[in-house]
């Protein structure tokens, strides 16, 4: 049901938490990581094939929340041959070095009319940077949809060495969007 990613986001694990917080489980089917650039001026978007998350939130109680979501970095997608083999190369994401982002939502804040914001962590390449992603929450009975978007400077987290490192043929600017469809999950133990 929720949000994080990034850039995104992203294979996870529950977390134990009191309660109160309510386990959601996040269909990858109906669900999407995507992110967004300027190539020589031109816009572009992609999205990541594969991604795992696991989310831990009681509206009633955001603040007691977690989420916890990786992005297999080599899953990169935007429809351009020569981009999506250089995604995953060294001066990039750099995926056999640091083959996943992480998100780690440690709460959740309520900004009113379903609108929330995710505090946490995201690690891409080794480098962790704090992120605040806010998300807009819709509930329908045991379902929960979360769409957010947050802008990213790719550089802050190591993506794009070398000539890549100036905005002069990419952006430093990114977009990662998220739009996660979940359903609640049992209590444990009952």
């Amino acid at each position: 049901m929720n949000a994080r990613h990034l850039c995104l986001l992203a294979a996870l694990q529950a977390v134990t938490l009191p309660a109160a917080a309510a386990e959601w489980a996040v269909d990858p089917a109906r669900s999407a990581i995507r992110f967004s650039g300027v190539q020589v001026g031109v816009p572009f978007t992609g999205r990541f094939e594969r991604f795992k998350a696991a989310v831990d939130l009681d509206p009633a109680k955001p603040e007691a929340g977690h989420a916890l979501v990786l992005v297999d970095l080599a899953s990169a997608r935007t429809g351009d041959v020569q981009r999506d083999q250089a995604l995953p190369q060294k001066d990039w994401f750099d995926v056999k070095a640091a083959s996943e982002a992480r998100f780690e939502a440690t709460r959740f804040v309520d900004k009113g009319q379903g609108d929330y914001a995710a505090i946490g962590t995201l690690t891409i390449r080794g480098t962790s940077r704090p992120v605040t992603l806010p998300f807009h929450l819709t509930l329908d009975g045991g379902s929960a949809h979360a769409v957010g978007r947050v802008g990213l400077v790719r550089t802050e987290f190591g993506v794009g060495q070398g000539a890549w490192a100036s905005g002069q043929w990419v952006a430093l600017d990114v977009g990662v969007d998220i739009d996660i469809v979940a359903t609640a999950q049992p209590a444990a133990g009952h």
